[in-house]
């Protein structure tokens, strides 16, 4: 009976010892401090190696923790991760979360940051919901996968481009080249010795030029003298009227001499049918028809 007593009393020391440590427990752990909650929403994202309890940081400084990791029930393909952040830090409207890992442990815990140069923000109000953006590590990760899917098409083009077709005309276009090469340098060779000719010619140049000025001065003389008055072009200009009036004299003589030639034919005419007009003058003219002593010619005469 003893016995019992002892290990009932024993079992109830126990149960009271268990009771009071966990009520000095909850006593220690009693969280005195109020907290504003907001929900920060991965859209499209993944939150790895977050969990609750996780530290949540302003530009550096713990305020808050996480408390709760969720599927949005709007949208499935966004994750909401409910956070408490001490009532005494006012956030700004324009604030944004990032995931951020902690040293070499590898823990992931919530960055807050915002735009420091807008100074005028409006304080983010109790329960609003914060962009999570993707961390830098993601975005390189994102950015370095990218830059190995696009190498490896690179790498494919390349080696497609590369085939045994393709290598047969780049070494024609090679081969061209080289002959494209060959006949620059002949090219460059004359084109030097032409410029090694080039002060002589434009020596030559210069002295046809000035031979040129020369003979052009001496026209220009020449033509001052013809255009003077009495010279050379005058006396033509006045020996072409000249002739011209004696043309036009020399046609009056010849209408002239034309006319007195047709009435020396017109008169030896005469004479060689009238000879005795020379003694006794022109025979009177014959009668015409109608007038008196007109007689017709008889038929066979």
């Amino acid at each position: 009976m003893e016995n019992r007593a002892h290990a009932l009393a024993a079992g109830l020391f126990i149960l009271l010892l268990g009771v009071a440590t966990v009520m000095a427990v909850k006593w220690f752990s009693r969280d005195s401090v109020s907290y504003n909650h907001y929900f920060l929403v991965s859209a499209g994202g993944a939150v790895s190696g977050l969990n609750p309890e996780a530290s949540v940081r302003y530009r550096g400084v713990n305020v808050g923790k996480v408390e709760e990791i969720y599927f949005d029930r709007e949208n499935i393909r966004n994750i909401i991760v409910r956070i408490a952040v001490n009532h005494n830090v006012v956030l700004p409207g324009d604030i944004y979360a990032q995931l951020a890992s902690q040293g070499i442990t590898g823990l992931t815990y919530i960055e807050l940051n915002d735009d420091v140069a807008d100074a005028e923000t409006k304080p983010l109000q109790n329960e609003a919901r914060i962009p999570l953006r993707s961390s830098l590590i993601k975005t390189l990760s994102d950015s370095l996968e990218e830059i190995l899917k696009n190498s490896n098409m690179a790498i494919r083009q390349i080696s497609n481009l590369l085939n045994e077709q393709n290598q047969t005309h780049i070494s024609s276009i090679l081969s061209h080249l080289e002959q494209a090469v060959q006949h620059y340098d002949t090219l460059t060779g004359q084109l030097q010795k032409g410029l090694q000719t080039l002060p002589q010619l434009s020596g030559e140049l210069t002295s046809t030029f000035k031979q040129t000025r020369q003979v052009m001065e001496n026209t220009s003389q020449v033509l001052q003298k013809l255009n003077q008055q009495q010279g050379l072009v005058d006396n033509l200009t006045q020996g072409s009227l000249e002739m011209t009036r004696t043309l036009a004299s020399l046609n009056e003589t010849g209408v002239a001499i034309t006319q007195s030639a047709h009435k020396l034919d017109q008169l030896l005419n005469l004479l060689e049918d009238h000879p005795q007009s020379l003694v006794f003058g022109k025979p009177p003219a014959l009668p015409g028809p109608g007038e008196p002593g007109f007689s017709p010619p008889q038929p066979g005469k």
